[in-house]
């Protein structure tokens, strides 16, 4: 669904796994002038994209088209009805310099209607992987509908409702959901194949190529511009914000949910060489405390309060010791041990076996009998393989019909191709970059500070998800020095925290106060 990591086979570092979601899509069609959004009160044009799309490595378009389907809806929030457009179709990103077509690039926006675009924000989400399409930030994070999952229930009917969203982003900013190469509609343009954008710096010289057109085409080149990815997609945030302002596109903030921002410090990874499981040992306390597992037993309100005394545990005590434990294998004393036990809920036993817990681990020990989630780990199921991801495999179904549904029902934007919601990109993709076999992107977000000091970072996370911890991703933005236009936020919840409804109102709140610090004189 998102971003998925997974381990990586043997020998293989290039192999890694961070997410990716499932479909397909390639084709052929004419080209034709762009459909510019629609005047306030505009029309409605329904659209048949008669091109085939694939998520094959080889696939590309020979003749792309940059036809739209034109829609005019409105949303409630907070108390205000907003109406807006929505548009949905391909743009075609071209390659700075040679203004070669480089890809035909999916992308349904929402637009509030009657609004200053020289003033009005504008936002380019984006999902993971790699090789993930742009559906579960769609579908269900800040736009004018989403999938009512509340996270982290099992019981609810499924497929999910489709309801008006009450915290959509668009009393704060105009929205624009765009699908990786290879991924949901979007393709490569002959000569190039899917394959040529499956790397770091290829995949984020893609995505600035198309908010440049994209700016551009809608004249929004004047508007406040924020970038928002999920999972793999922070590491393309990174790289693509300091792309964009190299390129002399001045962007006004970024949102990082659920970081992974340097993949050589993430021990869930599966590398060949240990790393240190520091940055995953306070989730286990937060998840343990969810579970009722932790002694003492630590109520949801007090989860802020714990998690600081779990970052303190891990500072001060979990990392010398297993660090220690990496080169020596030795174990610390009993009483050390007991300690973690009661911190996480994990048996002393295990934590004699192997000091250095892995999150897969912990998802298969903590409840005897039962597998946890990985992008949720509030979620379990009994007797199930540890290949299983309940808080996975119990979303994606709806999530599948109501896309397709949303799409042609209301959107009215048709095509005979199925929608790729996740491509094999991961299994090819090009982890190098800056002179790493493995990307670390800290630099990069460094260099962007520093080229737009007026730039504002948000970098939020969940208590509960075993993909990516939020106490590395703290971590790695240490890295950043203290800088004043970054904050961190954490909230209950699993890799997309979004779907957690409470936890979704609190991120809205956060969210309005960052756009409105980055867009202030």
């Amino acid at each position: 669904m998102l971003s998925r990591m997974t381990s990586i086979p043997k020998g293989s570092a290039a192999a890694l796994l961070l997410l990716a979601l499932a479909g397909c899509g390639g084709g052929s069609g004419p080209e034709n002038s762009v459909t510019v959004i629609p005047p306030p009160g505009g029309q409605t044009f329904n659209y048949t994209d008669p091109n085939a799309y694939t998520g094959s490595p080889n696939a590309s378009l020979s003749t792309p088209n940059e036809n739209t389907s034109v829609t005019q809806g409105s949303v409630t929030v907070g108390g205000q009805a907003i109406a807006y457009t929505a548009t949905a179709g391909h743009l075609t990103a071209r390659h700075l310099g040679t203004d070669a077509a480089d890809a035909s690039m999916f992308y349904v926006a929402y637009t509030a209607n009657g609004r200053d675009p020289a003033t009005r924000p504008v936002t380019f989400f984006y999902n993971g992987g790699p090789g993930s399409a742009t559906v579960w930030l769609h579908m269900g994070s800040y736009g004018p509908k989403r999938l009512d999952v509340q996270a982290p229930s099992q019981d609810i009917p499924t497929p999910f409702a489709l309801v008006e969203n009450a915290e959509s982003m668009l009393d704060v900013s105009d929205l624009v959901f765009v699908d990786a190469v290879g991924a949901g509609y979007s393709q490569a343009i002959s000569p190039n194949r899917n394959q040529t954008f499956y790397g770091v710096d290829a995949d984020a010289g893609v995505f600035r190529n198309f908010i440049r057109r994209y700016v551009t085409v809608n004249g929004r080149t004047a508007s406040p511009k924020f970038l928002f990815g999920e999972s793999y997609g922070t590491t393309r945030s990174a790289v693509l914000v300091r792309a964009l302002e190299t390129a002399g596109v001045r962007m006004s903030g970024v949102v990082l949910l659920s970081s992974v921002l340097n993949y050589n410090t993430n021990c869930g990874l599966g590398f060949t060489v240990q790393i240190s499981c520091v940055g995953y040992f306070p989730s286990y306390g937060a998840i343990g405390a969810w579970h009722q597992k932790t002694n003492p037993a630590v109520p949801v309100a007090g989860l802020p309060v714990f998690a600081q005394q779990l970052r303190d545990l891990a500072n001060n005590v979990y990392q010398p010791a297993v660090t220690t434990y990496i080169a020596s294998h030795a174990v610390p004393d009993p009483a050390t041990l007991q300690t973690f036990t009661n911190a996480t809920g994990i048996p002393v036993a295990e934590w004699q076996a192997n000091l250095n817990v892995p999150p897969d681990t912990y998802r298969i020990r903590l409840l005897p009998g039962f597998v946890l989630g990985r992008y949720d780990a509030r979620m379990s199921v009994f007797g199930a393989s540890p290949n299983i991801d309940i808080s996975n495999t119990f979303i994606s179904t709806s999530f599948d019909v109501g896309l397709r549904g949303y799409l042609t029902d209301t959107l009215r934007f048709t095509t005979p191709s199925i929608y790729t919601f996740s491509s094999p990109a991961i299994n090819t993709w090009d982890f190098s970059h800056d002179g790493n076999s493995l990307p670390d992107v800290v630099p990069d977000l460094l260099a962007a500070l520093t080229l737009n000091p007026r730039l504002q970072v948000l970098a939020v996370s969940g208590y509960h998800d075993l993909a990516t911890p939020w106490f590395q991703t703290e971590r790695d933005i240490a890295r950043l020095g203290g800088h004043p236009n970054v904050r961190v936020r954490n909230y209950p919840g699993g890799h997309m925290i979004y779907l957690d409804n409470a936890s979704r109102i609190a991120q809205k709140a956060d969210l309005a106060e960052f756009y409105r610090t980055a867009t202030q004189p």
